[in-house]
């Protein structure tokens, strides 16, 4: 009785042991391998797809080279068997003539099932969408783990219903910018006029220089992310100053209306030369035109910050606006 339950058990982690767990193209000639990270296996590369175009060959496809890294190996044949050792396996594999003239090649990515190592939180996310008006170009950002030299390998976003595909760009310097970075999308089909009934699908797979590869997904409505640009702010007179919105945000204002909220900040000087503001007076300001706006006096400085008036999205960055009046130097 025990022998038979022992038994059974091994063939129970023997099954639950195996790896790869599962295997998918990421992209032409990119194929991802799915491990556990604990248990070791195999997987099959084949160099020529076509059995036809072995048996032309003269060696039949025995003579063919397989190189990981650009380091050859020992393995010959139109196939090679991927060792995978916990989550270590991931390489670039070639396959070559005897002249050394490249036939196929694949690299594989290892993707450990539940692990999240490349990217880093922010808050309770690890991605962060914005957009600045509602044209349907929208921006998601992240931020790079210190200790994993991480870059882009793919990514996606599209609508649940579907239709396709938007394009995206990964900003320049994200691969190597441990601040975040991110990547640029346009919603071609969205219409700023018409209430959005599917919510926005972005998906992010990054790896890192050991071939680990990650997925990244959020979804959302781009009238949940949207956020202005910074408000524009200028003297009228030593009592008035006035506000206009963003150049980027979206027209005709009436339509697309932003509410504003005004602080008037007072400041003192500690001994330790750090000043120290403090808001005496907080409104919100409802206009579809340019703003004017009476502060009050010993007032010495303004901000002023906007978010969409409909919609419970976020503010913008605050804007901050100097009163004092500059001396004139002496002669």
């Amino acid at each position: 009785m025990k022998l038979f339950i022992i038994s059974v058990i091994c063939l129970f982690l023997q099954v639950r042991g195996q790896n790869p767990l599962g295997h998918w193209t990421l992209q032409p000639n990119v194929l991802v391998l799915e491990v556990d990270g604990f248990f070791l296996g195999q997987h099959l590369l084949t160099c020529l797809e076509s059995l036809e175009d072995v048996m032309r060959r003269e060696d039949q496809g025995q003579d063919i080279i397989w190189k990981k890294n650009g380091e050859e190996t020992e393995q010959r044949g139109n196939s090679y068997q991927v060792q995978l050792i916990e989550r270590l396996g991931g390489g670039n594999y070639t396959c070559h003539n005897q002249d050394g003239s490249l036939l196929n090649h694949t690299v594989v990515l290892i993707q450990e099932l539940n692990k999240n190592r490349i990217l880093e939180k922010t808050g309770e996310e690890y991605l962060k969408c914005s957009a600045n008006n509602y044209s349907g170009e929208f921006r998601c950002s992240w931020t790079w783990n210190r200790f994993r030299d991480g870059k882009v390998a793919f990514v996606r976003a599209r609508r649940d219903s579907g239709d396709g595909d938007m394009p995206c760009s990964v900003d320049t310097g994200a691969q190597q910018d441990f601040s975040g970075r991110g990547i640029s999308c346009l919603d071609q089909q969205h219409c700023p006029y018409a209430e959005e009934t599917q919510q926005i699908h972005f998906t992010v797979y990054v790896r890192s220089q050991h071939f680990l590869v990650e997925k990244y997904s959020i979804y959302f409505y781009l009238s949940e992310i949207v956020k202005p640009d910074m408000v524009r702010i200028s003297k009228v007179n030593k009592t008035m100053i006035e506000w206009s919105y963003p150049n980027s945000w979206s027209s005709p204002y009436s339509y697309f209306p932003l509410i504003f909220q005004i602080e008037q900040l007072r400041c003192k000087k500690h001994e330790n030369l750090n000043t120290e503001c403090k808001a005496i007076k907080t409104e919100l300001v409802h206009s579809t035109s340019t703003c004017h706006f009476e502060v009050k006096r010993r007032v010495k400085f303004v901000r002023v910050r906007a978010k969409d008036a409909f919609c419970d999205s976020q503010w913008s960055e605050w804007s901050l606006f100097s009163l004092r009046r500059r001396h004139k130097k002496e002669k």
